[in-house]
């Protein structure tokens, strides 16, 4: 009986021992299970180099759909700059997809894009909408399914958009005119004869109003200079130097144009140094693209007024997140208009705007 008493002391002097050991193994027996738990999740996100891992975005990275006008001018591929670079800057926040037809015309195509982005379900979409009109049953449609649409550069009517990031073109019209009136003074002419206006589509709200901006402006301040009608081209330069060349060669009075965007302001600065006319006829143009900076150099174009499509993308994409977070913004914001001449276009400031390719990182 002693011996068996003797062996069960023994036992359970052994059995301590292990549990003791048990509790010690790794940390303290103090140790709570959360505490185990916390560690275990530090250790598994932790980097590979020991370095300490950023925080987690709780919202995660959005998907920002941007769906230009048309892929085939350099003011578009301005805006898509300004939204990537915006990406580029803030990989953690957002990431952003870019799409649209090859060319303003193509308005049944940008319908369809967008419809296609839609079925896709990004977070937001920024659009430049060719038409006011084609795109509001598809940009209602993403509005309900609760994709937040923020637009540039056109208005559309419907008041389901989140913002509206765009020139005052009548203003920017208005600007034209007094920028070419103001060089022909400059070149002491007599504020009689003829200007033409040439506008790159018929129907488009944006061009519309900067074309009439610039009409009443030219019968306020030089009411005898006569406005050849309004030429439109349909999106195609082409066409646009033909107009130009045409109007050249029937007008004697000519005294220079209006045109409204920088495919028909490359295509009448083509027509004017194909007529040795660099001297002789003012060009006041919409936006820039490398064939209308060339032309300021030359003196085939005289002055450009330029919106900032790069902000517009830029800012498009960072108010998209802003309306994904829940926030009310602005319903619309004058993104403003810049006159570059010859003798501004080296300035440091205007540089960037003037060809926003320079700013592209990457």
């Amino acid at each position: 009986m002693k011996k068996m008493l003797a062996i069960l002391v023994v036992a359970v002097m052994l059995l301590s021992v292990a549990l003791v050991g048990c509790g010690q193994e790794g940390g303290t027996a103090s140790e709570s299970p959360a505490a185990e738990s916390s560690a275990a999740t530090e250790a598994s996100t932790a980097p590979a180099d020991g370095t300490s891992a950023a925080p987690a975005d709780e919202g995660g990275v959005k998907d920002v759909a941007v769906l230009i006008k048309a892929t085939d001018s350099d003011f578009w591929q301005y805006v898509l700059v300004g939204a990537t670079n915006y990406a580029a800057e803030n990989p953690d926040k957002v990431k952003v997809t870019t799409d649209g037809p090859p060319n303003e015309s193509d308005i049944d195509q940008q319908v369809s894009i967008l419809e296609q982005i839609i079925s896709r379900e990004p977070d937001a979409i920024v659009i430049a909408s060719t038409s006011s009109d084609a795109t509001v049953p598809a940009i209602e449609d993403a509005v309900a399914k609760g994709i937040p649409v923020i637009t540039v550069d056109n208005k559309v009517n419907t008041d389901k958009v989140a913002t509206l990031l765009a020139t005052d073109n009548l203003k920017g019209g208005a600007t034209a005119a007094d920028t070419l009136v103001e060089k022909l003074k400059a070149e002491g002419k007599e504020l009689k004869g003829k200007v033409g206006v040439i506008s790159n589509m018929a129907g488009v709200q944006v061009l519309t109003d900067r074309d009439q901006g610039f009409i009443d402006r030219m019968k306020e301040i030089a009411p005898d200079i006569e406005l050849i009608e309004t030429v439109y081209v349909d999106g195609d330069m082409t066409k646009a130097m033909d107009a130009a060349a045409d109007q050249i060669s029937a007008n004697d009075d000519l005294l220079g144009f209006f045109a409204d965007n920088n495919t028909v302001g490359s295509g009448a600065a083509r027509a004017i140094t194909e007529a040795g006319k660099e001297n002789d006829l003012v060009l006041v143009a919409f936006d820039s693209d490398p064939e209308e900076i060339k032309g300021l150099g030359t003196g085939a174009v005289d002055a450009l007024i330029l919106q900032d499509p790069y902000g517009m993308g830029y800012k498009g994409v960072e108010d998209a997140l802003k309306a994904i977070a829940g926030e009310t913004l602005e319903s619309y914001v004058d993104t403003g208009v810049t006159v570059v001449t010859k003798d501004n276009m080296d300035d440091e400031e205007i540089k960037g705007l003037l060809d926003p390719m320079t700013k592209k990182i990457g």
